[in-house]
């Protein structure tokens, strides 16, 4: 005989899987967050100086990004995957996590590109992950919107000449973006290793911008010492910019880390990291300077975040030679990619997977 309490609670087990709604996230794939506006500089310097401006007001939490590298594998300093996790206030609060790999040797052994990844979003009260999104295309975006936040308190008003060296997916995002935002840029000078590369990148930027011309330097001297702004987008672990090629009165945003010599660090007007802490380590140059005794946190003008709120002044002259190093941001990632999660939903766009 069936005991009727035991149907009565099975009804209910029933009725609980069934009432309750299941928990869903949302996908985005790169060609949904280019449709969005991902592809473009604007979306992201909303949201950059929307993170910068938390993390002067102390407004996240971001703990030391830990770098996995496989056992036992002697490999590039390109060659392993970060996790950066990080919560951000602000109007919609939420956390999140970028899980992002890179390989110095993909584009040439597996036909890839270096760093591929994936960025998770929580719901700030529940901590329930609410989207995933394809983080290559907002990862490479975010870094130049870095670069373009920065020019705007830090380069030459009106400056004409921008030097990249490096030619890959970074450069053309740090490229399009500035160009984007500067109309009045009139020349680029490319170097990279490969000139079938800096060829490549410079016939890009001419067609999407008529108006300035772009030039395959013969070296990376030639570019730098031409540079207003100077941006590196390699992935050397060997400095190899002296202070001796920089013209007075430059910017350089300092993408790659490794590139510039200990002395830059040294000589030049201004020193400005995105956060302290990140930049002060896994044996940068800068880094290097500070375990050497030669660079301190007092001698550090600002965090960048700080410059964009106000509470400390940019470029203060014409001839200030001016350095970032920025090591990127969870912060900033997460900002971005919640932007897109809104404009996302607000389309009524993207995948939507049940979560059980």
């Amino acid at each position: 005989m069936i005991d009727q309490s035991q149907l009565q609670l099975q009804g209910l087990k029933k009725a609980d899987r069934t009432e309750k709604p299941v928990p869903e996230l949302l996908y985005l794939n790169r060609e949904t967050i280019a449709w969005l506006g991902g592809d473009s500089s604007w979306l992201y310097t909303e949201a950059l100086e929307e993170a910068l401006s938390l993390h002067a007001r102390g407004d996240y939490v971001q703990p030391l990004k830990p770098y996995l590298r496989s056992a036992g594998e002697k490999g590039h300093i390109a060659d392993r995957i970060i996790a950066m996790p990080a919560s951000i206030g602000g109007d919609f609060p939420l956390s999140g996590l970028k899980w992002i790999g890179s390989k110095h040797d993909n584009p040439q052994e597996r036909s890839k590109e270096r760093a591929s990844g994936v960025i998770i979003l929580n719901d700030a009260a529940s901590h329930f992950p609410i989207a995933v999104l394809e983080a290559g295309l907002i990862s490479s975006m975010r870094t130049a919107a870095v670069t373009v936040v920065a020019a705007k308190h830090l380069a030459r008003a009106g400056f004409r000449t921008i030097a990249c060296v490096g030619c890959g997916l970074i450069a053309h995002a740090q490229l399009n973006s500035l160009l984007e935002q500067f109309d009045h840029v009139q020349e680029v000078y490319l170097f990279d290793q490969s000139l079938p590369a800096a060829e490549r990148l410079a016939g890009q930027l001419q067609a999407k911008f008529p108006h300035v011309t772009c030039t395959t330097a013969r070296s990376a001297e030639q570019a730098v010492r031409e540079g207003e702004l100077v941006v590196t987008c390699t992935v050397t672990d060997t400095p190899y910019i002296p202070f001796e090629w920089i013209r007075k009165g430059a910017f350089i945003s300092n993408i790659s880390i490794m590139d510039v010599h200990k002395e830059v660090y040294l000589q030049a007007d201004k020193v400005i990291v995105d956060d302290w802490d990140q930049s002060n380590r896994e044996k940068k140059v800068l880094n290097q300077l500070v375990l050497e005794g030669k660079f301190s946190r007092e001698q550090l003008y600002a965090e960048l975040g700080e410059i964009v709120i106000g509470a400390k002044p940019g470029r203060q002259n014409e001839e200030e030679i001016i350095i970032l190093n920025p090591m990127g941001m969870a912060i900033e990632d997460i900002a971005c990619a919640r932007l897109i999660y809104l404009l996302a939903c607000k389309e009524e766009v993207g995948l939507k997977l049940p979560l059980y």
